[in-house]
């Protein structure tokens, strides 16, 4: 007989919540119905509800580590007494009744019986909305009020969905109340037992007979709320945050479903961005190219004052440290790269091109060619002047 721990392929000292997730994939990897006619994935099954069965109560799974199977031993069909698949059913309630692996295996909808249901509604539990953001704000991080569109709770019934409170509901007579359906089936392997959401009520268990004339029965209308984001600094276009609860109200009090919130960056004016850093066009004129200047650049947190070599030429770098985005985890910097683009005049004073012409041929005006390692070399064209 095989260990239980290697059954489920779990260690020794795994918590109670791994073994139980580790046997549901099991259970439905080898459901039966998945599996018809498939006596090795039946044993499976048998197999794996066995080990279950001793490693998830804490007595049996202590006689089991010091004994072994012997500690565990009864007189049924193996350690757990099981006659049929059914008796696993059974046994295991908690794992095979609604809203667990019958939902995974059967697509129900439902949730444990008398639950309400998730905000599902013709429109869909879950919202989804963009939130454009400048570089500024993401740069710093901003808390934002935005206005949903969305199904709210019904006030004047309080989202039961009818008009007279309780009074107003008769208990299901399909399912009696339970809020639930069960189909027995019978197959050569034994009696198999399918739960399923009542059809006639959705599983609440009951039904409304006076319906609320404002949601019409629903318990809820459509609405709109104003909502407060907070966005950490450093989010990247398509980041998004979830609000747990903040979706649609869901059917007759039942929970509501979620709001993702899209980041999308706005197109910025003076930057464009490229991982954390900003990068930035500084357009030079001709004197203040050749001459040197010092001159103000934009940044994200107001303006700079940078120097400017004489001599600069077209496609430099001048690299402004700790002025980008900050990263969204560590809050490290990234960096402003200032390009140079020296601006050439289309129209001269007879005074200014005569001075040009008189600067003709001059060596100080012959142009320099790089050297192809220059031309490769990015580095060798960024200048540090601002270390922030």
């Amino acid at each position: 007989m095989r260990d239980y721990y290697e059954i489920l392929g779990v260690d020794r000292g795994a918590a109670a919540g791994d073994i139980k997730k580790a046997y549901r994939k099991l259970a439905m990897q080898y459901h039966p119905d998945r599996n018809p006619g498939d006596a090795e994935a039946e044993s499976r099954f048998k197999e794996a509800a066995e080990a279950y069965e001793v490693l998830s109560d804490d007595q049996k799974r202590a006689r089991y580590d010091r004994f072994g199977h012997a500690g565990v031993r009864g007189n049924g069909a193996g350690a757990g007494g099981f006659q049929d698949i059914n008796d696993i059913f059974s046994a295991f309630s908690d794992i095979f009744s609604g809203g667990s692996i019958f939902d995974d295996v059967f697509g129900g909808a439902g949730g444990r019986p008398g639950t309400r249901q998730r905000g599902a509604g013709r429109s869909g539990g879950d919202l989804r909305i963009t939130l454009p953001l400048t570089l500024e704000e993401i740069s710093e991080g901003v808390e934002k009020k935005i206005k949903v569109k969305k199904y709210v709770g019904c006030e004047t019934c309080d989202g039961s969905g009818a008009a007279g409170g309780s009074g107003s509901f008769n208990t299901c007579t399909t399912c009696g109340g339970a809020g639930e359906v069960r189909q027995v089936a019978r197959s050569v392997f034994g009696q198999f037992v399918s739960v399923q959401p009542c059809p006639a009520c959705h599983g609440e268990g009951q039904i409304i007979r006076d319906r609320c004339t404002d949601c019409v029965g629903e318990g809820r209308i459509k609405g709109e709320e104003t909502l407060p984001v907070n966005v950490p600094a450093g989010v990247l276009e398509g980041h998004y945050l979830s609000l747990r609860g903040a979706g649609n109200a869901g059917l007759r009090g039942g929970r509501a479903g979620d709001l993702r919130v899209e980041i999308r960056e706005l197109p910025h004016e003076h930057f464009r961005r490229e991982g954390l850093d900003v990068h930035h066009d500084l357009h030079l004129s001709l004197p203040d190219a050749v001459l040197g200047t010092e001159i103000d650049v934009p940044t994200l947190e107001g303006t700079a004052t940078i120097e400017v070599d004489p001599g600069a030429q077209t496609g430099r770098f001048l690299r402004m440290r700790g002025k980008g985005l900050p990263d969204v985890n560590t809050g490290r910097r990234g960096d402003e790269m200032v390009r140079i683009q020296v601006w050439t005049p289309t129209t001269l004073t007879p005074e200014e091109r005569s001075a040009f012409e008189s600067m003709r041929g001059s060596p100080s005006f012959e142009p320099h060619v790089e050297s192809e390692p220059e031309r490769r070399s990015f580095f060798s064209r960024v200048k540090d002047v601002f270390s922030g």
